[in-house]
């Protein structure tokens, strides 16, 4: 069988969540397609870096630039042009003219929840491109249960359509217990010991004004950083923080370091005292996820996906109580036998994630979709 697969959002250079699933998706896919009698047909915008993915006779590249409107023109002629017998797009769309068989992975629908986190044109597009991957897919891959129960009850879509298949984790986060590399990348994004941290886009649906806010009244002296780039409607957020900098005489200034490289990721998160992340609605949540990988104690959010993937390995709390979240920090920062059982309960939770289960669910959900299953 010849799987074509949207490969344009695993050559970014900066992997977020959905960029990073496409990647690592792809790369545990090449051998358990090849093991299995198929062939990849990848689809690229821009010429991939060399020795992106794995070289396999059974894997085939195309790359066919167009610089606007590739998914809707050029990706739809080629598979016009030369169908596959499945067609998967893993982070984007499915091409508005395809009719062929075809699989598409939604990540989540906070936009439903959190309108205001978008701006009025990216919130068409993705009420559109979710809709029409809905109708439009054989069979649909959702990241987690809350995501299939929203496909259902917003989109009406049949359960018995919908393939529940968790990502996996960057397989490179582990815990860095190196001082000199934890050291370096502390001084790489000006961040002080002891310290905690969030990561992710600054926007609403991280529920950060209130992070912030709890911060504050915790009477903890670890210094608090909000990493990641800074998004639509971020105003109140930095607004609560420059607050929290003129009034506070005894925690030190919140660090918004920006945007953290791949490689840094691990030693940033190992060298935190805990990660923080009370998102008011996440499909998934890979930063609690990463969290646990590091060896990590992770606060999160009670609500939405996250302690379906936290399950034990996470302090959960009500993301909508600023006076909960400030009793958590402290707690999470001072209990030692807490840190302790979080820690371990988060290292045995990673093992539930893998790309190669990851890769074999997708594989599966893809046969029966192609009428091979």
């Amino acid at each position: 069988m010849v799987i074509g697969v949207d490969a344009s959002r695993a050559i970014t250079g900066r992997r977020t969540g959905t960029e990073a699933y496409a990647y690592f998706l792809i790369q545990a896919l090449i051998p358990l397609a090849e093991s299995r009698g198929h062939r990849l047909r990848l689809y690229f915008n821009q010429s991939p870096p060399a020795g992106l993915f794995t070289a396999s006779e059974s894997v085939e590249t195309r790359t066919i630039p167009l610089p606007r409107l590739w998914t809707h023109l050029r990706l739809a002629a080629e598979l016009q042009r030369r169908p596959p017998e499945v067609f998967f797009t893993p982070a984007h769309v499915i091409p508005a003219t395809y009719r062929g068989p075809s699989v598409a992975t939604i990540h989540d629908l906070g936009y439903l929840a959190f309108p205001e986190a978008h701006t009025r044109r990216q919130l068409a597009y993705l009420r559109w491109s979710t809709a029409h991957n809905a109708r439009r897919s054989r069979r649909v891959i959702a990241d987690s249960k809350v995501t299939r129960a929203d496909l259902v009850e917003h989109y009406s879509i049949s359960p018995q359509r919908i393939d529940v298949v968790y990502p996996g984790l960057d397989p490179v986060l582990r815990p860095v217990n190196d001082e000199a590399e934890l050291s370096q990348v502390r001084a790489k994004y000006g961040i002080q010991q002891p310290y905690l941290l969030t990561i992710g886009t600054i926007q609403p649906r991280k529920n950060l004004q209130r992070l912030v806010e709890a911060y504050a009244t915790s009477g903890v002296t670890a210094q608090l950083v909000l990493a990641g780039n800074v998004g639509w409607r971020a105003e109140s957020i930095l607004a609560a923080v420059k607050r929290h900098q003129e009034l506070s005489t005894d925690q030190p200034a919140i660090v918004l370091p920006g945007f953290v490289a791949g490689e840094d990721k691990a030693a940033l998160m190992s060298g935190a005292e805990a990660l923080l992340f009370p998102s008011l609605y996440e499909g998934f949540g890979f930063p609690l996820l990463e969290g646990n990988a590091c060896a990590t104690p992770v606060m999160a959010a009670s609500t939405s996906s996250l302690p379906e993937v936290a399950g034990d390995a996470a302090l959960l709390v009500d993301p909508l109580d600023t006076q909960a979240i400030s009793a958590a920090i402290g707690r999470i920062t001072v209990d030692k036998a807490l840190q302790a059982k979080l820690v371990e309960a988060g290292l045995a939770n990673t093992r539930r994630f893998n790309w190669q289960q990851t890769a074999s669910g997708v594989l599966a959900t893809l046969e029966k979709a192609a009428g091979q299953a």
